[in-house]
C-alpha cells in the first residue's frame, strides 16, 4: 500500500498532462473549425515558392485540429518583401494568417534593407519545406566558361527586389568579390526573370536549381547553370563550380560564409508574432505531417519538388545564429550588399 501511494503523485500529475493536452487540442480544434486560413506567397504564380505553397495548401487543412479551409494567396512585390512586413504587421494574430518569404529577407534588417519593417527573430517559423540551392541560371551562349570569367566580362542577370536570392547573389559576387554583374531588377518572380533571359534582356538570373531543372531550357541545351551559390557544392550538382575559392581573403571567406547561411532557410513560413502558442504548435505539427503524407510525396515528385523538411526550431536558430554574427563581418556584408 505505502508504494502505491508513493506513486501516486506522479500519477496525478501525469493524468492532469493528459488532461491539460486533451485541452488545448480541443481549444485549437474549436478555434479552427469553420475557418478559412490564408497562406500568402510573397511572388507571383507559376514559380517553385508558388508551386510548394499551393501543394502545401492543398493538403495542411487535413492535419490541423477543426480541419479549417486553407487558401494560398500571391502577394509578390521586393522578392517577398512586401509579403513579410504585411505578415509581420496588418495579419491577424490569430493563426488564421502565414505565409511564404524568401530565405534572404530575415538577413534584411542585419543589412540594412529597404523598407523593413520586422524583427526576423520574432516571427513564428513554421517550417521550410525544402533545402534547394541557389544557382546562376544562364543562356548557353553566354561567353563564360566558370564564374571566374566574370573578372573580366559583364554578365546582365534579371532580379526582383531587395532581400530576394536573385539580387542578393549578384549584388554580392559584384560589391565583395570584385565580379563583373549588372543587375536589372523590379521583376516579379522566377517566371518573369526566365522570359526575360529568354527575351534576351538578360542573360542570367539566379534561382533556385529546382526551378531551374523545370525550365526546358536546361534540357534542350539554350540553358545552362553557370556555377552555383554554395560554398558546399550540393550534390545534385556535382559537376557544377560552387563560390570556394574566389575570396581574396580571411576576411571575404568569413563573409562569404555569413552570407550564405541563408542557404539553410530553405524557403521559410512564417507566422506573425503574438499568436496563441497552441495554434502556432498546431499549424507547425500540420505543417511537418503534411510533408509526410503519401500523397503530398507523391505530388510533390511529379512537380519537381524535392522534399526536405526544415524544423521551426532549425529555422530560428540560423536566424539566432546570424545576429549573434561578428559585427565586422555583417558590416562587411552590409557595405557590399548597399
Amino acid at each position: 500500500m505505502r508504494a502505491t501511494l508513493r506513486g501516486l503523485p506522479a500519477l496525478v500529475a501525469a493524468l492532469f498532462l493528459t488532461a491539460a493536452a486533451q485541452a488545448q487540442t480541443s481549444s485549437v480544434e474549436q478555434f479552427y473549425r469553420g475557418k478559412t486560413i490564408t497562406v500568402m506567397i510573397g511572388y507571383g504564380v507559376g514559380g517553385s515558392d508558388d508551386l510548394w505553397a499551393r501543394l502545401i495548401s492543398r493538403h495542411l487543412g487535413r492535419f490541423i485540429p477543426g480541419q479549417p479551409n486553407v487558401v494560398p494567396q500571391n502577394v509578390p512585390g521586393a522578392g517577398s518583401l512586401v509579403a513579410a512586413n504585411q505578415i509581420y504587421n496588418t495579419a491577424p494574430k490569430d493563426g488564421t494568417v502565414f505565409g511564404l518569404i524568401n530565405r534572404g529577407v530575415p538577413f534584411e534588417p542585419l543589412f540594412g534593407g529597404n523598407s523593413t519593417q520586422f524583427d526576423p527573430r520574432k516571427y513564428n517559423y513554421i517550417g521550410s519545406p525544402d533545402r534547394d540551392t541557389i544557382v546562376c541560371f544562364a543562356r548557353a551562349d553566354t561567353p563564360f566558361d566558370t564564374v571566374a570569367g566574370l573578372r573580366d566580362r559583364e554578365i546582365i542577370v534579371a532580379a526582383t527586389g531587395s532581400g530576394a536570392d536573385s539580387q542578393t547573389y549578384p549584388v554580392l559576387l559584384r560589391d565583395l568579390l570584385g565580379l563583373k554583374v549588372k543587375i536589372v531588377a523590379g521583376y516579379p518572380g522566377s517566371r518573369e526573370m526566365n522570359l526575360a533571359v529568354e527575351r534576351n534582356e538578360a542573360q542570367a538570373t539566379f534561382i533556385s536549381y529546382d526551378t531551374a531543372a523545370r525550365e526546358p531550357g536546361l534540357a534542350n541545351g539554350t540553358r545552362r547553370i553557370l556555377f552555383q551559390g554554395a560554398v558546399t557544392p550540393d550534390p545534385r550538382m556535382k559537376d557544377v563550380p560552387g563560390l570556394k575559392g574566389l575570396a581574396a581573403d580571411d576576411a571575404q571567406a568569413r563573409a562569404l560564409d555569413f552570407f550564405l547561411l541563408r542557404g539553410q532557410m530553405g524557403r521559410p513560413f512564417v507566422a506573425p508574432p503574438g499568436v496563441p502558442p497552441e495554434r502556432i504548435q498546431a499549424l507547425q505539427a500540420a505543417f511537418d505531417a503534411t510533408l509526410k503524407d503519401p500523397q503530398v510525396m507523391e505530388e510533390a515528385k511529379k512537380q519537381g519538388l524535392n522534399i526536405a523538411y526544415i524544423a521551426p526550431a532549425d529555422l530560428a536558430a540560423v536566424v539566432d545564429r546570424a545576429y549573434l554574427a561578428d559585427p565586422e563581418t555583417i558590416a562587411r556584408v552590409r557595405k557590399s550588399l548597399h
